[in-house]
């Protein structure tokens, strides 16, 4: 997995599952691995234990990455994975997001929080983002080896510069543009602590918002603004228009151009 790239994250997960996996044939003492062992696995582990939808098709394509490893023979067509439901992003509005920033006082924690609506980055992306990432004379974000082993530029917003000249005069980081009190990359948990402390003050009550939502609210308010949505493709670094196509079914504009036929009847 390490000479094919694939990402820290993706590696421990195959891993682990692929452990747990090998673990449940010995307690079964099952004699060779095959289609119908990996789905007693799948119902007697994920099944039971309430996994996500996700998670089971990551036990299942971590446990094929060893079977291939080990040139073994089993037929995965026999295995039936489970679609993912189709949920449409939970969007911020633009004042929403606007009280959002305000009431987050401390310079670090706002810059953070701008940085990723105004560039609709994946909080992963922004916390690996280096100074030198940062081209403010062609307004732009360069984002190195996102999801997909791809880099892109995304935009930098002309206000956030002013903030962002602040926040680097006052916290001065080396190398990352945002770092933990050692000099290393900002983490992950901080990062969502900062978000849902500035979205209770900010007094938002709309469910499932997580840090993603800045990314949601980001493509869908460009796309309300007229932007063609190939470049809010390219800009969000999606390989397929598919996957940018889901904001269409939540911009406001779009749905108020259609007349309810109740309207009509008065």
């Amino acid at each position: 997995m390490l000479e094919k790239r694939l990402s820290k994250n993706t590696i421990y997960t195959y891993k682990g599952v692929t452990a747990l996996f090998l673990r449940y044939m010995q307690l079964k003492k099952a004699k060779e691995i095959n289609a119908l062992w990996i789905q007693r696995f799948n119902h007697d582990y994920v099944i039971v234990g309430d996994y996500s939808v996700s998670y089971q098709n990551q036990c299942i394509n971590g446990i094929k990455k060893y079977i291939d490893f080990c040139s073994m023979d089993v037929d995965f067509e026999l295995l039936e994975r489970p679609q993912k439901p189709k949920k449409l992003p939970v969007v911020l509005t633009k004042e929403e997001i606007k009280t959002l920033l305000e009431v987050t006082h401390n310079i670090k924690h706002k810059t953070l929080l701008a940085i990723l609506y105004s560039g609709g980055l994946r909080i992963g992306e922004a916390l690996a983002m280096h100074i030198t990432d940062v081209d403010s004379k062609r307004g732009l974000l360069f984002i190195r080896n996102a999801k997909g082993k791809k880099d892109r530029y995304t935009l930098l917003s002309i206000k956030i510069l002013d903030l962002l000249r602040h926040y680097y005069k006052q916290y001065k980081p080396k190398k990352y543009l945002f770092e933990g009190q050692h000099g290393d990359r900002y983490s992950n948990a901080s990062a969502r602590a900062v978000f849902l402390r500035s979205i209770k003050r900010a007094e938002i009550t709309k469910q499932g918002i997580t840090l993603h939502t800045l990314r949601h609210s980001f493509a869908t308010h460009l796309l309300e603004s007229g932007t063609d949505i190939r470049y809010i493709q390219e800009l969000l670094g999606h390989k397929s228009p598919n996957t940018t196509m889901i904001y269409t079914h939540v911009t406001e504009s779009s749905l108020k151009k259609i007349k309810n036929p109740l309207d009509e009847l008065y």
